[in-house]
């Protein structure tokens, strides 16, 4: 992991929280030579996070190798291929729902490819979006809701400050370490959290890493 190339805000993101949160600043020395990493394109990457929604990560590897190989038949699929948004968008809905995919995944994989291939999804142009219009631009996709948007913003933007409320992972780790163990609200999270800005996708891996130890691939 440690080879990954790091985004270039990690090493001040964690001096900067390990001088303001004691409960960072332990994480932090606790988990070291590990980051965020980018892990694929960004029409791949959300194709995937469709896929897997709600079902485990076993079958949803099982239906993700089985899409690529109708979408893109002989290619050798690594980590980092790509799909093509046009092909998806073009394919017949009896066919993907072949590789083990229900209707609606299919009509939200349809749509996000649509959005790809007509540009109303650019990702040259996200650079110049701030985080919430961003967010916003995503959740106009069938099957993508603010959480997948965040995650995507974190996992493959590289986005520095963005705090996903809604996670579960998230608030199990804030209980944990600053409330008793009691679930935080929403505006309580925030307020904690004013303190990690900028660098609030930072923060939250590292709580996340305080349930789970090895980094999650988006």
């Amino acid at each position: 992991m440690s080879r990954v190339l790091k985004p270039a805000f990690w090493d001040e993101a964690t001096k900067t929280l390990g001088r303001r949160d004691r409960v960072l600043r332990k994480l932090i020395r606790a988990h070291p030579e590990i980051h965020l990493t980018r892990r694929n394109d960004p029409f791949t990457t959300l194709a995937r996070a469709i896929v897997g929604q709600q079902i485990s990560v076993k079958a949803a590897e099982s239906v993700w190798q089985r899409f690529v190989a109708t979408v893109a038949p002989g290619t050798r699929f690594t980590g980092r291929s790509r799909l093509d948004p046009h092909i998806v968008a073009a394919a017949e809905v009896l066919l993907l729902r072949q590789c083990g995919l229900s209707g609606r995944k299919v009509e939200y994989l349809r749509d996000l490819a649509s959005h790809f291939a007509s540009g109303a999804l650019d990702p040259k142009a996200w650079r110049k979006m701030e985080d919430e219009a961003l967010i916003e631009a995503l959740v106009e996709v069938k099957g993508i809701g603010r959480w997948t948007a965040e995650m995507f913003l974190m996992f493959h933007e590289l986005r520095a400050d963005v705090l996903p409320v809604g996670d579960i992972g998230l608030q199990n780790a804030i209980a944990l370490h600053y409330h008793d163990g009691e679930r935080p609200t929403a505006e309580a999270m925030r307020d904690l959290a004013h303190a990690w800005r900028p660098y609030r996708s930072v923060a939250t891996w590292y709580l996340w890493r305080s349930l789970d130890p090895v980094p999650v691939e988006y």
